[in-house]
């Protein structure tokens, strides 16, 4: 049998409880042995509901990082609060989950890059999405040219909440598109590829009597691609309170899918005679399979779906359409970074 993976989560907020859970699930090939939070009780909340009071606690990544022997770290912090922790974990050694936005900065983004690919550590970005079966399937007819060109993608994002004090503040969470938004934009760049420019508008329209609301809730991006294929992200946070709605539609050459969700979707394949029609659903946990396909990546030294290069070109990706929305004009993208 292997050894198990020895595991620890840094941030202990609400976002990490469903991440916890699924390494609980993985008993057999994970041992979650240390949680870190500024906020010693949500450790040791953590401590007690997952590992029955036997894991460790710190209040400080230097010291988890000097102190225990890990395989794993599962990062779980707010974009603005990353510091040093995926340096100093890629130079001990230490393989990384990463939640998304991975910073707030394209220079820091790329830092973690080259820390995690100098020290040769496996990563995974959570966009989770990418673990969708409905997306599986279509990235699969995409790129086996069954589906033919892609030529147009929409995505939408709404919802209606005030979430936590620091999201609502544009120094802190980048704003909507940016921290929540970013996860239409990653899918976009899984299906499409990398994109060439973005033009963005996006207004405070509805929360400028909440003090400390200094992000946009209504959102409108189109991009563009080198083969011509655009893209049109929109999303708001005004829409209908309780509900999260994010759902999407792209048109290739011999495909039309509209999805529901990353599971679900109807595919119709636009280049058969006559017309054929496929019905996609499942309700498979995405969170967990980011994860296994983290631990394989460990166990057997192959790739990750979303190593953290893909966690810096998708936020430089919407770091560029907040350019956009601040200069009201088109901004190019630099490859620069990823040559």
């Amino acid at each position: 049998m292997s050894k198990k993976i020895r595991s620890a989560i840094l941030g202990c907020g609400g976002f990490a409880h469903r991440h916890a859970a699924n390494l609980v699930s993985l008993s057999d090939e994970v041992e979650l042995i240390a949680f870190c939070d500024q906020n010693p009780q949500n450790a040791v909340t953590y401590r007690e509901t997952y590992t029955n009071g036997k894991a460790a606690v710190f209040t400080d990544h230097h010291e988890l990082i000097d102190q225990v022997e890990l395989d794993l770290l599962l990062i779980a912090l707010p974009p603005f609060a990353h510091t040093d922790e995926v340096q100093l974990a890629a130079e001990a050694g230490i393989n990384l989950f990463i939640e998304k936005p991975i910073a707030l900065t394209s220079p820091q983004a790329w830092s973690m890059v080259k820390a995690v690919e100098s020290a040769g550590v496996k990563s995974q970005v959570g966009f989770m999405f990418r673990f969708g079966e409905a997306i599986e399937i279509v990235k699969q007819l995409l790129h086996s040219g069954e589906a033919g060109r892609p030529g147009l993608m929409t995505a939408r994002y709404f919802c209606n909440a005030l979430h936590a004090p620091w999201w609502r503040e544009r120094e802190k969470s980048g704003g909507q598109l940016v921290e929540q938004v970013i996860h239409m934009i990653d899918l976009m760049r899984y299906l499409m590829g990398e994109p060439v420019s973005v033009f963005s508008r996006q207004e405070n329209l509805f929360h400028q009597d909440v003090p400390g609301y200094t992000i946009e809730d209504v959102s409108a991006t189109i991009y563009s691609f080198a083969n011509g294929a655009m893209g049109v992200v929109y999303a708001t946070n005004n829409a209908i309170p309780g509900k999260w709605i994010n759902d999407y539609r792209l048109v290739a050459e011999k495909l039309t899918a509209e999805f529901s969700n990353a599971n679900t979707a109807q595919l119709h394949f636009t280049g058969a005679d006559p017309l054929l029609s496929k019905s996609i659903q499942s309700d498979r946990n995405m969170h967990l399979a980011e994860l296994l396909d983290l631990i394989q990546a460990i166990r057997t030294g192959g790739n990750t779906r979303t190593p953290i290069r893909d966690g810096a070109l998708s936020l430089d990706m919407a770091l560029g359409a907040a350019e956009s929305a601040q200069k009201r004009q088109e901004v190019l993208f630099s490859r620069s970074e990823s040559a």
